[in-house]
Order: C-alpha cells, then sequence, then structure tokens
C-alpha cells in the first residue's frame, strides 16, 4: 500500500508464471523481493507486513486474484518460503494468510459471508499444504479466513477452535502469532457484534485482534476487552518482533538490497508493472 518512496513489487502471480518457465529464477526473485520489502519497511519503522498470501489460484476469487503465487500448491509453499526467507534476511517477520484457504470460494469476505462446501480431505490434499510446509519453516504469524468450511465447523476459521487449535496448532504444529483478520469485514458479522468478534476470535486461539477499518469503534473495543495476553502469546509476539541489529535503515545501503533491488526492477521492467 505504500507507493512513494518505495519500491515497485509486481504482483505474486508473476513469481508463478516465471516459476512454470524457470523455478530457479523464480525462487530467487522472490526471496530477493522479500528482502526489497523487509529491508523497506524496517527503514520506515514498520516491523512486519501481513504476507505472503499462500492461497492456491483456483481462477475464481476476485478478492484473492493475482496476490496468488499459483494454482499448484507444492509451487506456492516454494515461492512463499522463499519470500519468507527474503523476509527473514532482512530481520523482519512473515504472516501468512488465509488459513486454511480463500481461494476457492468467489464470494469476498469483506463483503459478504463466504462459505466453502468442500470436505476437509479436499481441502486437506491442496489448500492446507503451503500451511502445513511453512508452519515449521520459520512463518512468524498466519491469519485466519472469515470464511465457513462447514464440513468442518459451522463458525469461520478465526472464530473456530478446531481450525486454530485443533488444526493449525495440533496438527500443523504452528507456533507463531495466530492474529485474527479485521473484525470490521462482513465475513466476521458471523460472530456478533465488534467486542463478541474479538472476545469468540481470541477464545477460538487467536493471539492478536485486528480492527482495522472503523475507527469509531476501536475505542469502544479497547475499553471493553480488557484481557490480558495469554502467557503462551508473549514469546510468540517477541518473535514476530523485527531482529534488526543497528540501524534499521542502514538496511538500504547495505549491498544486499541493492542486489536486490537491481533484481526486482529489472524483473518488474520485464514483466511490464510498476
Amino acid at each position: 500500500r505504500f507507493r512513494e518512496g518505495f519500491s515497485v513489487i509486481p504482483p505474486m502471480r508473476e513469481f508463478g508464471r516465471l516459476f512454470d518457465l524457470d523455478a530457479d529464477q523464480a525462487k530467487l526473485l522472490a526471496k530477493s523481493a522479500g528482502y526489497v520489502i523487509g529491508a523497506e519497511l524496517l527503514a520506515h519503522g514498520v516491523d512486519f507486513s501481513f504476507a505472503p498470501v499462500l492461497d492456491i489460484d483456483y481462477g475464481e476469487s476476485g478478492v484473492i486474484g493475482d496476490r496468488a503465487f499459483h494454482s499448484n500448491p507444492a509451487i506456492v509453499s516454494a515461492l512463499g518460503g522463499a519470500l519468507i526467507a527474503g523476509f527473514a534476511d532482512a530481520g523482519m517477520g512473515s504472516v501468512g494468510k488465509h488459513f486454511p484457504g480463500h481461494g476457492y470460494v468467489r464470494a469476498d469476505s469483506h463483503h459478504e459471508i463466504p462459505i466453502d462446501s468442500r470436505s476437509y480431505a479436499e481441502i486437506e490434499q491442496a489448500d492446507l499444504i503451503p500451511f502445513r510446509d511453512l508452519a515449521m519453516a520459520g512463518m512468524g504469524g498466519v491469519m485466519p479466513a472469515h470464511v465457513i468450511y462447514p464440513a468442518v465447523d459451522s463458525q469461520a476459521a478465526g472464530f473456530s477452535s478446531i481450525w486454530l487449535k485443533d488444526i493449525l496448532r495440533g496438527q500443523l504444529g504452528f507456533d507463531g502469532v495466530i492474529f485474527s483478520d479485521d473484525l470490521s469485514m462482513e465475513g466476521a458479522k458471523t460472530a456478533g457484534g465488534m467486542v463478541d468478534r474479538a472476545v469468540a476470535a481470541l477464545n477460538a486461539g487467536c493471539d492478536m485482534v485486528l480492527l482495522c477499518n472503523d475507527s469509531l469503534r476501536t475505542d469502544v473495543l479497547l475499553d471493553a476487552l480488557r484481557v490480558k495476553p495469554a502467557p503462551e502469546s508473549v514469546p510468540r509476539f517477541e518473535r514476530m518482533c523485527a531482529s534488526v541489529v543497528g540501524l534499521k535503515r542502514d538496511l538500504i545501503l547495505s549491498p544486499e538490497y541493492k542486489i536486490s533491488s537491481s533484481k526486482l526492477a529489472a524483473f518488474v521492467t520485464k514483466t511490464n508493472f510498476g
């Protein structure tokens, strides 16, 4: 969302298209993009980005669209892992989204309540693969989708202890921060009023809740939600903090940044983005 003073980042789908032609080059460029994003954000005092998108590109979801790397889960894992590695090299954390997968449904959870009627087995053999692959590979956070998967739970994933505690924590072994998606979205209304949504998300297993687009109710939520972080959440938060040694602004003066930025700029020019 930052423009002036920041490098142009192509849609993640472009890395997927390159992967089909040259897998090694695509992974190198995705890692370079991660380093550039991390270095530039940290230089401006931003600790992390809610990235990467790990949704599978089924060609149906307009809201996911070209933010998805690919239709092949293994390629999503490879490119998502490369981007995360670039973030890590810059000292920045990562947040994979939208668990367990928002790419299959056409409805946009910003404006509707999407329902994904597939069985758990269908989701597991495709959409869960990138989350499983990256859960133990340094991914600092996960954001669940405001999508209902009725074959698993009647609650949307972000309000479901089955998805967050049993599957994400239990089966996938993820021990990073679970952030709710924006509680002001239409897809979150299934959990009730704003305070009810926050409580439901925290009870389901979220470590932190987000309210991004409803400033009038932010103070109401803060006043009503008098809770302390769970003890197990504190080390997760600490691991999400930037791990840069020295001045963050030095990152964009480093040789690593210059090389990565040059590679990314050449790719942007070649793909006609920017």
